[in-house]
């Protein structure tokens, strides 16, 4: 008998999905040398731009400590530009310099090929599914202190289950 592996859980799998998606992009990517830090943020760069440290951080879901020194290392390579926010001279705004529009150009081509294979494999009603449940973690990864779920309303009488 062959053992079955038992199902990993929501957030299991996707943490799986989550690395085999960054292997495959790496791979896509291997000429430009790039971490999955980066991937994200030229990736987020590249739909919009430029975009303050903020806004950025939120978009990638990292913390903005480690997103600095994911933007050093893109300043250091000549991929983005931090420049003071007029509106808020206490903020900067990030924008990609020309390398780095071509690199987040590839990015960009390499996250929605892979996207678009992956949801031709899929029903309209699957992906809303989807992003039900990643909505969902989202906001319970977020409270500090999450609530379980409420239980279901009980059926009431003379109702047969």
């Amino acid at each position: 008998m062959v053992d079955e592996e038992p199902s990993p859980g929501v957030v299991l799998a996707l943490h799986r999905a989550t690395h085999a998606t960054l292997q495959a992009l790496a791979t896509r990517l291997a000429g430009l040398d790039l971490l999955a830090s980066e991937i994200n943020v030229l990736a987020n760069l590249a739909a919009r731009h430029p975009m303050t440290v903020g806004a950025l951080a939120a978009a990638t879901a990292t913390r903005p400590t480690t997103l600095t020194s994911v933007l050093d290392r893109l300043v250091r390579r000549g991929y983005v530009v931090r420049e003071v926010d007029p509106a808020d001279r206490r903020s900067f705004l990030i924008s990609l310099a020309p390398p780095g529009q071509q690199a987040a150009a590839a990015v960009s081509a390499a996250v929605h090929g892979l996207e678009r294979v992956a949801l031709a494999r899929v029903g309209e009603a699957e992906r809303a599914g989807f992003f039900a449940v990643i909505r969902a973690l989202s906001e319970v990864s977020s409270d500090p202190e999450p609530r379980p779920a409420p239980d279901p309303p009980s059926p009431g009488p003379g109702v047969p289950w």
